[in-house]
């Protein structure tokens, strides 16, 4: 359904401004080598913990519930709270003649603070910035994701009522609730991690607990260049997409990168313009300064007053926005983003789930006809060919590294077959003894894309701007 074009001509002369980087970047056929990627940061070791410790904490912590005025603690701010509850057990400690070593005692006062006050056993895993994920199965079993591998944890909680207590505290603070009533849950935590919350009597083992962290420091595409996702001559592009406001969707699968490409790319925004984002739990990281934040909400007790993305994303063409992002588009309201790429909403971004471009066109087709447009299949590939500028497509690869592998616009419509052309390719070529893969971005050679005369404008547009303020500070 969806073909493939090869393109193959000649470059034309270079000018300056991004369009001359657009054809230095498209134009040669070379391979490009990927920067090495950066060492990683030594992993922090585990301490693993006796079940007599476990018990010793559960009788304590009994102890301290009964003792300390919760409502009274509620008053004070969070180091004067911590304080209290050390002097609280460690005269438990004394009156009960529990033996503990120096440095036992100081880990016993920091997971009972952790308890009461934060996150419990989880406050270690978010305070480490190399974990990506956090998977807890059950009381007994949190697996991390660190450099693209699962690792098993020592980690583990007093019991399914303390795990289901946290997961409870986390999804609270965004106004959502878990129970048996409504097993599934998505929130975020307050640095904008994502979480996900599957209870019983769904999930059979006890609460399943999904946290996908963001880093403290959001990462740039120069970043990812150093680290070899994309080359330079790549990133160059993608910076030109992101500024000339090309329509993009990012695509991939779970945990490629989606989001940290679709941050990076909203980074070369101008500051001036106003953004909407639409999400099911709010984690873009934008920086500009005119940015509305919209997310979904889901159904009441009495299964009334939910919001779904279709419902944001209609209402946003509504608030006068120049670039509208979504997320991630899973549903009917890929109709409304398209409608909205195509009616001066120009620069508009989103991502969805697919493992290469022309999945990603299937997927963007199947899920307006799910949606029940009754429209024949050359009038939706028709919206999707007239909206659509570029399609980015990440993977993360067996390694557990991530790479951009496709930098693909959507050309045309030839018949019923959507028409595409690439970029950039990354290609793989062996791994080394440490079972890294090798591999290399390369241009295809396409002369000129498709956004050339679009990045022509823009720098047009900034020519005349600065010509502009010189005059002015002339006069």
């Amino acid at each position: 359904m969806f073909g493939k074009r090869s393109a193959s001509a000649a470059a034309p002369q270079a000018s300056q401004g991004p369009s001359s980087t657009v054809v230095e970047a498209i134009a040669s056929p070379v391979a490009i080598t990927p920067q090495p990627t950066l060492a990683p940061a030594p992993p922090v070791p585990e301490v693993r913990r006796s079940d007599e410790y476990y018990i010793t904490k559960s009788t304590i912590f009994g102890a301290l519930i009964e003792a300390i005025d919760l409502s009274q603690l509620a008053k004070l701010d969070a180091e004067s709270a911590r304080e209290e509850i050390r002097d609280i057990v460690n005269e438990i400690i004394a009156i009960k003649n529990v033996v503990l070593s120096i440095a036992e005692q100081e880990d016993l006062l920091e997971d009972i603070c952790n308890d009461v006050l934060g996150y419990g056993p989880l406050e270690p895993l978010l305070a480490r910035d190399d974990i990506a994920d956090i998977m807890v199965n059950g009381a007994n079993k949190t697996y991390i994701e660190v450099q693209g591998k699962i690792q098993l944890t020592s980690v583990r909680f007093r019991d399914n009522a303390q795990l289901m207590n946290i997961c409870q505290r986390i999804v609270s603070q965004v106004g959502r609730r878990v129970d048996e009533s409504s097993p599934i849950c998505d929130a975020r935590l307050l640095d904008g991690s994502r979480v996900n919350v599957i209870g019983p009597p769904l999930a059979i083992d006890g609460p399943a607990l999904t946290i996908r962290k963001f880093k403290k420091d959001k990462l740039t595409l120069d970043q990812l260049i150093r680290f070899g996702s994309i080359s330079p001559e790549g990133g160059e592009i993608l910076k030109i997409i992101g500024r000339v406001r090309c329509n993009v969707l990012i695509s991939g699968g779970t945990g490629s990168g989606k989001t940290t490409l679709l941050n990076c790319l909203t980074n070369y925004i101008d500051h001036d313009e106003r953004v909407i984002t639409c999400e099911d739990a709010a984690e873009l990281q934008l920086q500009q300064p005119h940015v509305v934040r919209l997310e979904t909400r889901p159904p009441n007790l009495e299964g009334q007053g939910a919001i779904t993305m279709r419902d944001l994303v209609k209402n946003c063409l509504r608030m006068r926005p120049e670039r509208i992002i979504v997320g991630e588009v899973r549903g009917p309201e890929a109709f409304d983003l398209l409608q909205a790429m195509n009616t001066g909403h120009d620069g508009s971004m989103g991502t969805l789930h697919a493992n290469s471009p022309r999945e990603a066109l299937s997927r963007l087709e199947s899920m307006i006809t799910m949606g029940g447009f009754a429209l024949p299949a050359r009038t939706i590939r028709e919206m999707i060919v007239s909206s659509v500028d570029v399609i980015v497509q990440a993977a993360r690869l067996r390694d557990g590294s991530r790479r951009i592998t496709h930098i693909t616009e959507v050309m045309g419509l030839e018949g019923e077959t959507v028409i595409t052309q690439d970029l950039f390719l990354y290609d793989i070529i062996g791994e080394d003894a440490n079972g890294k893969l090798k591999g290399r971005h390369r241009s295809t050679g396409i002369g000129r894309p498709r956004f050339w005369e679009r990045a022509r404008y823009f720098n047009e547009e900034a020519r005349l701007a600065a010509a502009l303020d010189a005059s002015e500070l002339r006069e």
